[in-house]
C-alpha cells in the first residue's frame, strides 16, 4: 500500500511517539515538527506546504544513496547534512513498512550519537 503525504507523515509520527525517551517540539519554525531522542534530532515532519508533505530522517550514507536511487520521491535531506539525511515524499514504494523502518533506524542512529561523549 502506497501512502499519501498525510498518511506517511501520520505513520512517522505514530512510530516516533511509540519510541522511548522521545520529545517533540517546533524549535525552528511553526512549520517543522522536530522529534528528538535524548536531545538529538531523528525526525522532522514538514508542514509548511500541503503540496509538499515530507518527512526527513537520519540514515547511513550508503542506505541514503540506495534509497535515492530506488525511489523518485526520496531526496537528499532538506535543511540538514545531505549525506546523512534523506527527505521522503509520497510516491510509489513509500509504504508503512518503509516509513516505520526509516523512522526506527533514524531513532537508533540518533540515540547512538546521543550516548557518545565528545572531547
Amino acid at each position: 500500500m502506497t501512502l499519501s503525504g498525510a498518511q506517511m507523515q501520520q505513520t512517522a509520527r505514530d512510530v516516533a511517539a511509540s519510541l522511548d525517551e522521545v520529545t517533540r517540539g517546533r524549535p525552528f519554525t511553526p512549520h517543522l515538527e522536530v522529534w528528538k531522542v535524548r536531545d538529538k534530532v531523528f525526525l522532522i515532519v514538514t508542514e509548511d506546504d500541503p503540496e509538499l508533505q515530507i518527512i526527513t530522517v537520519k540514515v547511513d550514507p550508503h542506505l541514503g544513496d540506495a534509497l535515492r536511487r530506488d525511489h523518485d520521491t526520496i531526496t537528499a535531506g532538506h535543511y540538514l547534512d545531505k549525506r546523512h539525511w534523506v527527505s521522503i515524499g509520497a510516491g510509489p514504494g513509500i509504504t508503512p513498512t518503509l516509513i516505520t523502518d526509516l523512522v526506527e533506524g533514524s531513532y537508533e542512529l540518533a540515540n547512538e550519537h546521543a550516548g557518545r561523549k565528545y572531547e
